[in-house]
């Protein structure tokens, strides 16, 4: 299952036309990600408070997925929600992870010699796959990295079956006032501290507080998978500093 030669071509055909300013933004991010690669799982559970691990397998959960089923994930890292997804699609199952970053999945496939997971290297706002390939789409803590929400999302939306569900993961601010000062300054000042004693680079975990206050909120993301075609549910997890947004495609 070889896509490289498409993938290749629409990922030049998608950068050919973006603005200067947002290809810039994603080459610097795909640094970035190679840079903290190698660190990048660890940093996360250690930060999280080992946290990362149920909001993932509350993620899975919540595709509906079973024996058999196709699942894609998206933004796929080191493979963390892939390697969840195999074991709910069993032998008869197939899931595929797809990322930008190649030292992200050079980790990954490291891990899935022993495992059914397929790992390739595409762009999320051009995914090389026909219409309604798969049951599931999941992404999980890397749409807010991407050049556009509204793009990533149609393309997930695009992929799965009617019927079937694009499963999104993502930090978000919470609403709480006092929550919220206490996670904002975390997330602000002691947060970048201790990612760059972990991972080795303080200025990626700088990135991270100030993309998440970019994001749009849990409702605004609903609307826009909504306005894509999809009955659309969220929850918010550990004090409301995670969202786990559900679509149905109609």
């Amino acid at each position: 299952m070889n896509f490289l030669p498409e993938t290749l071509f629409f990922v030049n055909e998608f950068y050919d036309t973006m603005p200067s300013e947002v290809r810039e933004k994603t080459v610097k991010i795909n640094r970035m990600f190679s840079s903290i690669a190698d660190r990048y799982d660890l940093a996360n559970t250690m930060l999280s408070f080992n946290r990362d691990t149920f909001w993932r397998r509350f993620a899975v959960e919540k595709t509906g997925i079973t024996s058999g089923n196709k699942v894609l994930d998206v933004a796929t890292g080191t493979g963390k929600i892939a390697f969840q997804l195999e074991k709910k699609v069993g032998e008869t199952g197939l899931v595929t992870g797809v990322d930008f970053n190649e030292e992200m999945l050079k980790i990954g496939k490291t891990i899935a010699e022993n495992n059914r997971v397929i790992f390739l290297r595409q762009d999320a706002l051009r995914l090389a796959f026909r219409d309604n390939s798969f049951d599931a789409v999941t992404v999980g803590f890397g749409i807010r990295n991407m050049a556009s929400v509204e793009r990533a999302v149609a393309e997930m939306a695009r992929v799965v079956r009617k019927g079937g569900r694009v499963v999104i993961l993502e930090f978000t601010m919470p609403r709480n006032k006092i929550i919220r000062a206490l996670y904002s300054f975390y997330f602000f000042n002691i947060l970048p501290l201790l990612g760059g004693i972990i991972a080795g680079d303080r200025s990626a975990y700088s990135y991270l507080p100030e993309s998440v206050e970019a994001f749009p909120k849990p409702k605004e993301l609903m609307k826009i998978m909504e306005k894509l075609g999809m009955d659309v549910e969220y929850n918010l997890l550990t004090f409301g500093t995670v969202a786990v947004h559900v679509g149905v495609k109609k």
